[in-house]
């Protein structure tokens, strides 16, 4: 074989190799999640997968989108938790001196409240972090948002009381997320 031609079959050879580990990391959700996954043992890949592919943007993105879904997931998934807090805290109001415990709680509930907020607005800067793509700033604002609603749950334990389902099940899905968005991120990092 001709070295012209060697160098030329060399050449395609790692233009289809490229091609298809493009493929691979980037293009579905369920690409993306299964190599986020194996870049990083916390990634739910069922979560991963469910979660982002119910995003409006999912079915155009590459793995940058994706870790932008992932960052906008978050957003969702912190206002939520917002929403669901306010209705408690709306079906929860008993008149003052009713019982400690009933105020604690709503204590709890509306720290909480506060903290989903800034869990939101972190979710939405890591989202615009990832879109300008400084990563590393991205990767921090969503370590900041699973952080912040850890303290809820942190809140309601220093309470000795029990977080509602709905509010721990937010706290868990935002950690999840948090951590989705992450090892996305370190994809194209």
């Amino acid at each position: 074989m001709r070295p012209s031609t060697a160098r030329a079959l060399a050449t395609a050879a790692i233009v289809a190799a490229l091609a298809l580990s493009a493929d691979v990391v980037g293009g579905t959700p369920e690409t993306t999640c299964a190599a986020a996954a194996a870049h990083d043992r916390r990634v739910d890949y069922g979560f991963c997968v469910s979660r982002l592919s119910h995003h409006h943007d999912s079915p155009d993105a590459d793995t940058w989108g994706l870790a932008k879904v992932a960052a906008d997931v978050g957003v969702a998934i912190a206002g939520d938790a917002v929403y669901d807090i306010k209705a408690l805290l709306a079906t929860s109001s008993k008149p003052p001196g009713e019982g400690e415990g009933d105020a604690q709680e709503r204590a709890v509930l509306e720290q909480c409240q506060r903290l989903y907020d800034a869990a939101e607005s972190a979710f939405a800067e890591a989202y615009d972090a990832i879109n300008r793509r400084d990563y590393a700033a991205g990767k921090g604002k969503a370590a900041e948002a699973a952080s912040l609603a850890r303290r809820c749950d942190d809140a309601f334990a220093r309470a000795a009381l029990r977080p509602p389902p709905q509010v721990a099940r937010w706290g868990e899905e935002s950690a999840k997320i948090a951590v989705v968005c992450t090892a996305i991120t370190d994809l194209i990092d």
